[in-house]
């Protein structure tokens, strides 16, 4: 995860502006896997919101992540939440991301980041607030563990 941070911040239309502490979760969906590690980062980018995806995409490709089993175990996932205010439905992206207020998993290292964000007319905090954290643990503290 440290390692697809550091290659966001190398591209020359992204810049890494915030990133929360790394947390570790319990599975979410398919519960028969180990836990996962869980982080937010606040970007700063020149892309469109397509072009990003695509970055992100070649990022797991080159980390070797495979799409087999929806929920399962996996080397990287990148999503991206938001975009600024654009709202998005196409086939390849939804901004905001569909499912994020419903994942204590995301909504814990996003306030690190963008507590006060609006999400679907509500903040973070205040989706953070009506959520489940069961499990959830802050496993680094430190808002460098990225730097390696």
């Amino acid at each position: 995860m440290a390692q697809a941070i550091r290659w966001l911040d190398a591209d020359s239309d992204c810049r890494v502006l915030d990133v929360s502490r790394l947390y570790r979760t319990p599975p979410w969906g398919k519960t028969d896997q180990a836990d996962f590690y869980n982080a937010c980062v606040k970007l700063e980018t020149r892309r469109m919101p397509h072009d990003l995806l695509d970055l992100c995409l070649e990022i797991e490709r080159r980390m070797k992540r495979v799409r087999s089993e929806r929920w399962g175990p996996r080397t990287i996932d990148i999503d991206i939440l938001t975009f600024g205010s654009v709202e998005l439905d196409s086939d390849r992206l939804h901004l905001p991301h569909p499912r994020m207020t419903e994942r204590a998993f995301v909504l814990l290292p996003l306030a690190d980041v963008a507590w006060d964000l609006t999400v679907k007319g509500r903040s973070v905090d205040a989706w953070l607030r009506d959520s489940d954290q069961a499990g959830i643990r802050v496993e680094n503290e430190s808002r460098a563990w990225w730097r390696g």
